[in-house]
């Protein structure tokens, strides 16, 4: 009996929220990386913002080298300082170096030097000689930063006395202290020393008062900030901190948009949407989660703005900023809707962030000037310019900045302009409100209107349609109706069906449908079933060089997918479909669960009709679906993954724990059940897309390959899984499998080129479409005469037996080993093998038979035989050639499929028909015919009838 599903309307859309949000939280919490850049890249980009502030607000007061000097104040023998206080020093270090160590005199001027250094006489320690110039200079290149500057000393005569002073002239910069000018803070001093010292040699007088004061040039300020100014005051701090506060706040959009694309991409979303995910509580899910995540964003960004004492979060209302900010975010949440209808491949997705991050820098530099100007002409300029998320968020960022002067904006001030600005902090809030619902709206809109990931779309005037907000649509078929969106009605085929049971089919659902009667038994009817996929233009542009491209145009012709199918499939019945690659097995269950939409003709499911909105709505409460790939979160558990599933499906709290732990334990997964997705084996994961199809015991069940990748053992238990399914439900079952196909189903259909082509019970297609029966005959072992101790197999056996079946029926062996010889034997040799086998069973030990088995041919033969026969009507209908080679190097071009083939330029007195060959067609790894051989060169009989060819190549016959 069918579980109670518990919520319906409000309650199940509001479930479904709920599981969704909790999905995301989880899917957030397992990416910790993302999640706290997402959150806390603000602490990274303030922190940095603030010690560029303490750095320029530093500078701003340094003396000398950044303000307005008016009255320079002068500097009175300054000493020589510690080298210490050189920026960058390596220790130890030297404060006084010389050169002319040699000399007595100058020996007596640097004692001097050292003894009467103002304030701080130097010790010896930190004093280092040289004799000479070339020395001392060799000392400094070889290990340079021991010291801030030397004197070179050299006595001319006795009146005369030269120096030099050597100093590094590079200016430092070491923040966040301040910049050093080694000309006033080292060589100064050295040279003040050095003339002191000399003069007083010179007059003999060591007391010779030498008193010199130093004295800057009086100068403008320099294009910097004054003297008190606060980084966010100057020119730098108004142009850059919107950048940094714009790019803290981008986080959360660069990771959604990623999200939600990749969902698309894996088609995770299509899943949800066949389990019966309502649209809305889709789009409500992201809504709430982003606009949490950009809450708890915009909070930290203020917590710590203020916390670095960044005057922009101090001096304005702190709601004020937290709601410019969450405003801002919230907007690009929408903004991310919207770009992700756009976009396909999460590859994608990174450089479309980057481009909008970019150019949102770019606008930047001119938000304050466009916002700045009150002239009429720029207003609709300045609308069109605010339609770009970034610049209102950057025009109100400096309209807080500016505010800083007059105090910031409070709650009173919050429509007030100020003189740079023509709009208030009002005016950009509602500029950000409306334009995420503009954002939202056009999201929603678009992502109907553009394709799918399946290529499904719906009209541009949807919304204006009834149904779509009444969700009642046209129950009944109508023929040659069109759902919205397929393109035009293709016209019927004439074809007439080749199978009998086949047209059987048809006629007694055509019959149904015709007089109206349902029947009970019937879970789903197809009727007239057709979808034809329109022509499509793809135009693509590559690159081929660094200033070249090349661009091309591809068009695809329309396919036919599946045409015409009339089918009844019963409830506790396996339907298996079969067909190779292209035979339109996934299309059928992809109309049937609503992802494409059917082209013309009709299936119910449970009397609900896939052509109408209500109907698809109604029997995605009805199916299960185990998709062809999987469609797993990596980061989800298997129990999450049911539980997820579960709640979409309606299931009570509860109810979804126990049904969750029931199917993991049936597809054999309990002991992983905690274990994340991303984990799982292949066949594991299979296994768990069996068990999302499983729940909420869905009526109808579509498995699509459901055990690929899994071992033998667990393929048997799945089996087994499925065939306890049945009770109750309809299943529709494809799959490569000819074993399974055999041991499941109730009943197989085998589609080739979007047609049924038979259908039936296995043993049915076996004696109907197989090559006939095998017959496989086993040999005893007898001692040969050379080796007593091996026993082999006497060949005049083998080739008695195998004569034995050439006379008889006119067969010859398929395969053939030392042991067995395996025989085909057609269909129409049936009424011979009774008594065949009877003579051979009388001769088994005259032919040294051990055993003999016979039974139909396999599914596989049947399956290949069908594709095959497919495969040459397509080929007759579109008059498709292949080349031939015959052994005297004649190249012929020969129809596909043709078996016997005539040789152009052979009619001749002795065979007045010419000559030909039979020729062998296989299937290769795609489906397609090619030959595999062909036979001798023979006479073409009277009666036969052969295919015309045409020569390409000759050589002249000997």
């Amino acid at each position: 009996m069918a579980m109670e599903l518990q919520q319906r309307g409000f309650s199940l859309f509001w479930q479904q929220t709920v599981a969704l949000l909790k999905k995301n939280f989880l899917l957030s919490m397992r990416s910790k990386r993302a999640t706290f850049l997402q959150l806390f890249s603000s602490l990274f980009f303030l922190g940095l913002l603030f010690g560029i502030q303490k750095g320029m607000d530093f500078r701003s007061k340094h003396p000398s080298t950044i303000r307005a000097v008016n009255d320079p104040q002068p500097l009175t023998n300054p000493p020589i300082p510690p080298c210490e206080h050189k920026f960058f020093i390596k220790h130890p270090c030297y404060d006084f170096v010389w050169s002319g160590s040699g000399n007595r005199r100058i020996q007596s001027i640097v004692s001097g030097i050292l003894a009467n250094n103002p304030g701080r006489p130097i010790p010896s320690t930190k004093v280092k000689s040289f004799g000479t110039k070339d020395d001392l200079n060799n000392w400094l290149l070889s290990d340079p930063m021991r010291t801030p500057g030397a004197l070179h000393f050299v006595e001319r005569n006795a009146t005369v006395i030269s120096y030099g002073v050597v100093t590094n002239t590079s200016t430092y910069i070491q923040v966040p202290r301040a910049s050093e000018d080694p000309t006033f803070k080292f060589q100064l001093p050295l040279q003040l020393a050095a003339s002191r010292e000399i003069a007083r040699s010179l007059l003999g007088d060591s007391k010779f008062s030498w008193n010199v004061g130093l004295k800057e040039f009086a100068r403008p300020a320099l294009q910097v900030p004054e003297a008190g100014d606060s980084f966010q005051d100057s020119s730098f701090g108004t142009i850059f901190s919107p950048i940094f506060f714009y790019a803290v706040s981008m986080f959360g959009f660069v990771f959604q948009i990623s999200t939600m694309v990749l969902e698309k991409e894996l088609k995770l979303r299509q899943a949800m949407t066949v389990m019966g995910l309502f649209d809305s509580a889709y789009w409500c899910s992201w809504l709430l989660w982003e606009g949490i995540m950009a809450f708890l964003s915009s909070l930290l960004i203020v917590l710590f703005g203020m916390m670095f004492q960044l005057h922009l979060f101090l001096k304005n209302s702190f709601l004020i900023v937290l709601l410019l900010f969450f405003l801002f975010q919230l907007n690009m949440v929408g903004f991310a809707f919207l770009i992700s209808d756009f976009i396909r491949k999460s590859a994608s997705t990174t450089s479309a962030s980057f481009a909008i991050f970019v150019i949102g820098c770019g606008t930047q530099a001119f938000a304050g000037w466009l916002y700045g100007d009150t002239d009429h002409k720029t207003r609709y300029r300045r609308i069109l310019w605010s339609f770009f998320p970034p610049n209102p968020f950057s025009g109100g960022l400096n309209l807080l900045l500016s505010a800083e002067e007059h105090g910031g904006i409070s709650w009173s001030r919050l429509s007030l302009c100020d003189d740079s600005s023509c709009y208030s902090m009002l005016h950009y809030y509602r500029w950000l409100i409306a334009t995420f619902f503009l954002w939202l709206v056009l999201a929603i809109y678009l992502d109907n209107i553009l394709p799918n990931s399946a290529g499904v779309r719906k009209p541009f005037y949807y919304f204006l349609k009834p149904e779509y907000w009444t969700g009642r649509g046209e129950e009944k078929f109508k023929e040659n109706a069109l759902c919205c969106g397929s393109g035009s009605a293709p016209p019927n085929d004439s074809f007439s069906q080749d199978d009998e049971d086949v047209l059987d089919e048809e006629n007694r659902v055509k019959l149904q449908v015709k007089e109206g009667n349902v029947d009970p038994n019937v879970a789903v009817q197809l009727q007239d079933l057709y979808k034809m996929y329109s022509r499509t233009i793809n135009f693509s542009c590559h690159s081929c060089c660094l200033i070249c491209c090349y661009c091309r145009c591809k068009i695809k012709k329309p396919f036919k997918a599946v045409q015409g199918l009339w089918l009844n499939l019963e409830k506790d019945q396996l339907f298996c479909l079969l067909g190779p690659n292209g035979a339109g097995k996934t299309t059928v269950i992809s109309c049937l669960t609503g992802i494409i939409p059917v082209t013309r003709g009709n299936a119910l499911i449970y009397g609900n009709s896939v052509r109408s909105s209500v109907g698809i709505s109604n029997i995605r409460k009805l199916i299960g679906v185990c998709s062809q790939f999987d469609t797993l979160w990596d980061a989800l558990s298997g129990q999450e993954h049911l539980e997820l599933f579960a709640t979409i499906k309606g299931l009570s709290r509860t109810s979804k724990r126990s049904e969750a732990k029931k199917l993991l334990a049936d597809v054999k997964l309990d002991d992983v059940a905690k274990v994340r997705a991303g984990s799982y084996s292949g066949g594991m994961k299979r296994r768990l897309s069996l068990g999302i199809a499983l729940i909420g015991d869905p009526k109808v069940l579509f498995l699509d390959e459901p055990t690929t990748g899994m071992d033998p053992i667990t393929r048997r238990h799945i089996w087994s899984v499925i065939e306890a399914a049945k009770q109750g439900r309809s299943i529709i079952l494809t799959t490569h499998s000819m074993e399974e196909a055999d041991n499941l189903s109730d009943r197989i259909g085998i589609m080739a080129r979007g047609r049924l082509r038979c259908i039936g019970t296995s043993t049915l297609l076996k004696s109907r479409f197989g090559a006939g029966f095998i017959a496989k005959i086993s040999f005893s072992k007898v001692a040969n005469d050379v080796n007593a101790m091996e026993n082999t197999i006497d060949s005049k056996h083998h080739e008695a037996v195998k004569e034995f079946f050439r006379q008889r029926i006119d067969v010859t062996p398929k395969d053939e080993d030392k042991s067995f010889l395996t025989f085909i034997i057609p269909h129409e040799k049936e009424r011979l093998l009774e008594n065949f086998f009877a003579e051979l069973d009388n001769r088994k030990t005259e032919f040294g038979i051990l055993n003999i088995q016979i039974g139909l041919s396999t599914l596989e033969e049947v399956f290949l035989n069908i594709a095959k026969k497919a495969e040459l009507e397509v080929a007759a209908s579109e008059e498709t050639i292949k080349p031939l080679i015959l052994p005297s190097g004649t190249t012929l071009q020969v129809p596909v499929g043709s078996k016997y083939v005539e040789i152009p330029g052979t009619i001749s007195a002795e065979n007045p028909r010419g000559l030909m060959v039979e020729v062998y067609w296989e299937q290769d790894d795609h489906g397609n015919l090619c030959i595999s051989g062909h036979s001798d060169e023979t006479p073409v009989p009277p009666n036969l009838q052969i295919s015309t060819s045409r020569l390409v190549t000759a050589k002249p016959r000997v």
